[in-house]
């Protein structure tokens, strides 16, 4: 079996571990250095933000049955793209598609808080009123669905290798748990994390109702962009642990908890404004 092959075969369960033990992981540290007190009822948050990850998995694999590493896989096959086109050393190839990645998603985002339309899919994810592990996984289906056809292209343009794909789809999700999670770390290794990852109380700012906050720190996985295009914020307004999460239009438990309230948010009949213009 070709190195192409085994990674195609074996993509899924690679990803599942590592979601999964970053997600236990997390969760543990959760419950024995949280950094806010929870104000909804874990279990009921927990059941609806897995199940909407549940359901848009299936959408996606139904859609996308290659998903990204296939993508991958037909460029590489075809010579289409940048990095296929041009005779580098692989482990240099890797580095900048994985670099190239970020930044495409680091710019997704924003463009998901400037757009009126693609704000109302994104504000699914906002709109928890909670902030821990599982809001990293809390996307609406549709959101999901056209991240997965720009991520597509991307991967298609650049040429990027399988290997770089499968190990920037693991790097994605595990720092998307990670710095989405509720979990209190020393300032000093904050600090210093911050220079590689980005991190929880990083984050957690994007999630502030107040929408200078929530307009700045948009980065999943690596710190420098915000830093380096100005949208970079070291500390909230208030503290952490006082801090308003979610979005000012919705704060009913119904509206944001429940999966019905989930999938029908972007269709809420509000203000046609972007995040970035104001909520």
């Amino acid at each position: 079996m070709s190195l192409s092959a085994w990674f195609l075969t074996h993509e899924s369960a690679i990803r599942l571990s590592c979601f999964a033990g970053t997600l236990a992981t997390m969760a543990a540290l959760e419950i024995l250095a949280p950094r806010r007190i929870s104000t909804i009822a874990k279990g009921t948050r927990w059941l609806n933000n897995i199940t909407l990850m549940v359901l848009y998995t299936v959408l996606v694999r139904l859609m996308f049955p290659v998903a990204a590493l296939g993508i991958a896989s037909f460029a590489a096959t075809r010579g289409w793209g940048l990095l296929n086109a041009i005779d580098l050393p692989i482990s240099l190839a890797i580095v900048i598609a994985i670099i190239v990645m970020d930044f495409v998603v680091w710019l997704q985002h924003v463009v998901f808080h400037a757009v009126p339309g693609l704000w109302r899919l994104h504000r699914v994810h906002h709109a928890d009123l909670d902030y821990d592990v599982t809001t990293g996984i809390r996307f609406h289906p549709l959101e999901i669905l056209l991240s997965m056809f720009i991520k597509g292209g991307a991967i298609a343009l650049l040429g990027a290798p399988m290997l770089a794909v499968l190990l920037f789809e693991i790097l994605l999700n595990a720092t998307s748990l990670f710095n989405h999670a509720n979990i209190l770390l020393p300032t000093a290794i904050d600090r210093g994390l911050r220079l590689l990852v980005v991190t929880p109380d990083m984050h957690r700012i994007h999630h502030s109702i107040n929408v200078q906050e929530s307009n700045c720190n948009f980065g999943f996985n690596s710190p420098w962009w915000d830093r380096l295009f100005g949208t970079y914020q070291a500390q909230p307004q208030r503290d952490h642990q006082t801090m308003t999460i979610g979005i000012t239009e919705y704060r009913k438990p119904r509206d944001v908890v429940l999966l019905v309230g989930l999938l029908r948010l972007p269709f809420r009949n509000t203000p046609k404004k972007a995040a970035i213009s104001g909520h």
